[in-house]
């Protein structure tokens, strides 16, 4: 099965007349445990710099739920206790950024070359880029999404939740962010991976982060009013499978993709035991700070 670029109308197309079209491997995966999803995003980076893989799209979901926590967010931010309590896991992201609690969601992770034209600049404008293919996804189930232009968390206390704040280039309905995005890149390679709350409350996050009890009910209070879900930017919930068809054509048409459906290949999977072995499940990487 594959996906290619089609017409359509308005900026995001300007923006993928200036890419020569390309074809990418698609990967739509099941859902995982936290430190199997990280160890695959980061096996399908280390392949796609040695030329092994091409350029991937994967959609992925999450289970158990899972704390995930930015690269260098401290672990002391977590209540372990109430994440062990409700069969939480926690892994840390190779990725900055804020915790996120993945759960009723969509994942996805875009790996490719820093030298491709849709990478190419400093973080925020390969950032902005790539975030154009979400934006087509969302454009086309009627969701008015824009970029954020501005640092919106400037000046404002640390949090260490990604949703409560959106930044530079991430994606917002009226203000609210939608979407929460990280790249991380590597020896020439850009691995970029974000995550689309379908439905649920998003201030569940608050019950599993290390806050007083008596600031536990604002923190949730701005959440709520600071983030949103598809479902409430819809009005409507969406399955995991309509979501990802709609960012999978999203992406093919903003990013100029012909996006053909694949696996991992044996070395790819070999290699992503190992890092969830070594790195991803390991006590010592996930307490690294």
């Amino acid at each position: 099965m594959s996906f290619a670029s089609s017409g359509g109308s308005g900026s995001l197309l300007d923006s993928a007349a200036e890419y020569q079209p390309a074809t990418w491997r698609l990967i739509f995966h099941g859902a995982q445990d936290g430190a199997t999803n990280m160890a695959i995003d980061e096996a399908i980076l280390s392949a796609v710099i040695e030329g092994s893989s091409p350029p991937t799209l994967r959609f992925y979901a999450w289970s158990p739920p899972c704390l995930s926590l930015g690269r260098n967010q401290p672990l002391a931010e977590v209540d372990l206790a109430a994440c062990r309590a409700h069969g939480v896991d926690v892994v840390r992201r190779p990725t900055g950024g804020r915790a996120i609690l993945h759960t009723d969601e969509l994942t996805y992770s875009v790996t490719l070359l820093q030298s491709d034209p849709r990478a190419t600049g400093d973080v925020v404008d390969s950032y902005r880029r790539l975030s154009e293919g979400l934006m087509a996804g969302l454009l086309s189930l009627g969701v008015g999404a824009a970029q954020v232009t501005g640092q919106h968390n400037a000046g404002l206390p640390p949090t260490p939740v990604c949703f409560e704040m959106p930044s530079k280039y991430e994606i917002a309905v009226g203000g609210q962010k939608l979407v929460g995005s990280a790249q991380w890149r590597a020896r020439g390679g850009v691995l970029q991976h974000g995550s689309l709350p379908l439905h649920g409350d998003l201030a569940r996050i608050v019950d599993y982060l290390q806050f007083d009890d008596d600031r536990r009910p604002a923190q949730r209070h701005l959440v709520r009013a600071r983030a949103l879900t598809l479902a409430e930017a819809l009005g409507r919930v969406l399955t995991f499978d309509e979501a990802a068809q709609a960012m999978t054509e999203g992406f093919a048409r903003a990013l100029r993709l012909n996006l053909v459906q694949g696996h991992l290949t044996e070395r790819e999977q070999s290699h992503a035991a190992e890092l969830r072995r070594e790195r991803y499940g390991a006590e010592s990487w996930t307490a690294d700070s």
